[in-house]
């Protein structure tokens, strides 16, 4: 553990350093850390970090999952729910299918089982990643959502597959009704586990007198709790954190205060962060016992090469057709959802662009960890090594030639002109001129009613009349306070309800939502 320490610390202040060049460069994070991840692996004198398989889902996903939940848009995933369930669950079956067939033919001695144990770890792509990557292009609003919503999803679908095919080399077997039996159960339980013991967190929020470190720190164990309930009982914890992350963060209103939400977003982002460097500088530390363990089983590591540029190359296409598929079925089932554009042209490269995002990362590292060491019987995981280094040259070229190459993908093809969305500094424009609006009303009621002759509430009034920013606090008083604080209240209340309009981009209300929560901040270190 002395030893290790140091290591883990300096690999800390490694992962933060590459994130600001990568800023500076104007790249996405994970390419560089990633790359840097292979690179150490070639330090002579690092000691062995080994991470038991059995916890390596329990470590990394169950916040990472709770963060992404935590993040999008549910309204958003409702509106586009089937184009994001075909992509996060038909679409990852198809690729796993595509991937279990192309490695049962190309590589010696690869069953089907262990090509559908590949195509689990390998087809879901990367939230983070695409994150990271689309920051530095302009893409429409419903298509990032779609990209967020599929990389959520089929994380869960992949382990799915990920745990049938792991069932099936171990046991040499694969019974299809108890396997349908067993799905439905993941799946249905996985949400009831998940939505449930949500609930109870959101109560146990509300009615317990907890403080801001309270809460934060209850809500970095409430991912790992729901996360192992629906594992104990044989369900997707996948689909448990999942789900219970959509749950309360629909209801982080309700049961969050100012305080905690301000503090638990910082905290939550650090944390998030770290896990996504940790597991990916991890992956690189192992390439040299993964290298020489190829080795030892007589595969030359040029071969082993190859067949991750196959796997790679097989994945782009399978994800390609996918888009292609996609979008002949809407033009021909649903032509009024079909995209808007200008030529037939950028209509038939829109697949390309979208197939081209299909950037893998963390979970697939992650699950190819976990694949034990040995099987039931005590003898060695079969091509447990080629899998998890044919993982990594996945995850190597998708990040950096896809990673890289994306942006000016996009910029050169124009698919997005055509239905580009307000851009963001005019939505949030209009979206203050309208809450002030409100507040207006709302104070003019309160001064005519309530509070006539308050000096200042007066000039609180005159300012939400000019729409300009109060230079000092005299206006605020023991009085008005908790009538500013209620005014708060009332601009929450506002934009609850103007979220409930598709047309509102929600990304736009949590920022003004945040805004607000800094303003009752700091009213109350006045």
């Amino acid at each position: 553990m002395q030893n290790v320490l140091p290591l883990l610390l300096a690999m800390i202040a490694a992962i933060v350093m590459l994130k600001t060049v990568a800023d500076r460069m104007k790249i996405a994070y994970p390419i560089l850390i990633v790359t840097a991840g292979l690179l150490i692996s070639f330090i002579p004198g690092l000691p062995v970090i080994r991470v038991n398989p059995d916890f390596i889902f329990f470590l990394f996903l169950p916040p990472l999952l709770f963060d992404a939940a935590w993040s999008i848009s549910f309204k958003e995933m409702k509106k586009w729910y089937r184009i994001i369930s075909s992509f996060a669950f038909l679409v990852v079956f198809f690729t796993a299918f595509t991937v279990a067939v192309v490695a049962n033919h190309f590589i010696p001695g690869f069953s089907l089982a262990l090509g559908f144990l590949l195509g689990g770890i390998v087809s879901p792509p990367d939230a983070v990643s695409t994150g990271a990557i689309t920051k530095f292009v302009r893409v429409p609003h419903a298509t990032a959502t779609i990209l967020e919503g599929e990389s959520l999803l089929n994380d869960a679908s992949s382990l799915i597959i990920f745990r049938f095919a792991l069932v099936a080399v171990g046991t040499g077997q694969f019974i299809w009704q108890q396997a349908a039996m067993t799905f439905l159960w993941m799946v249905i339980g996985g949400v009831i586990i998940g939505v449930g013991l949500g609930w109870l967190f959101v109560q146990i929020h509300r009615r317990l007198p907890i403080d801001a470190p309270s809460a934060i720190s209850l809500s970095l164990i409430e991912p790992y709790f729901m996360y192992w309930l629906a594992e104990q009982v044989h369900s997707s914890g996948v689909l448990a954190v999942v789900s219970g992350g959509l749950f309360m963060s629909t209801r982080r209103l309700l049961y969050l205060n100012s305080t905690s939400r301000i503090r638990g977003y910082s905290v939550w982002e650090s944390f998030v962060f770290i896990l996504n460097g940790l597991v990916f500088l991890i992956i690189g530390l192992e390439l040299p016992d993964i290298v020489e363990g190829l080795r030892s089983k007589g595969i030359p590591l040029h071969t082993a090469i190859g067949y991750g540029v196959l796997i790679t190359v097989v994945l782009v296409l399978a994800r390609m057709i996918s888009a292609y598929t996609a979008m002949v079925a809407t033009l021909i089932f649903r032509p009024s959802m079909a995209p808007r554009v200008s030529s037939r042209r950028r209509r038939w490269l829109l697949p390309i662009v979208l197939g081209w995002t299909g950037m893998r990362g963390v979970v697939s590292l992650a699950a190819a960890l976990a694949i034990p060491v040995s099987l039931s019987d005590g003898s060695a995981f079969p091509y447990r090594n080629l899998i998890m280094f044919i993982t990594f040259i996945v995850i190597l070229l998708t990040l950096v030639v896809q990673g890289l190459t994306l942006p000016v993908l996009i910029r050169r093809a124009k698919v997005f002109e055509d239905f580009m969305d307000e851009p963001a500094d005019i939505a949030r424009r209009k979206l203050r001129v309208g809450l002030q609006q409100h507040t207006h009303r709302f104070l003019q009621d309160k001064y005519d009613h309530d509070l006539h002759g308050q000096d200042g509430l007066q000039k609180i009034l005159e300012h939400w009349e000019e729409k300009v920013k109060a230079s000092n606090d005299d206006g605020i008083n023991k009085k008005t306070t908790p009538l500013f604080l209620e005014m708060l209240e009332s601009q929450r209340k506002y934009l609850s309800d103007l979220n409930k309009d598709d047309g509102i981009d929600e990304e736009i209300i949590r920022w003004q939502l945040y805004q607000i929560d800094l303003e009752e901040e700091r009213l109350k270190m006045l």
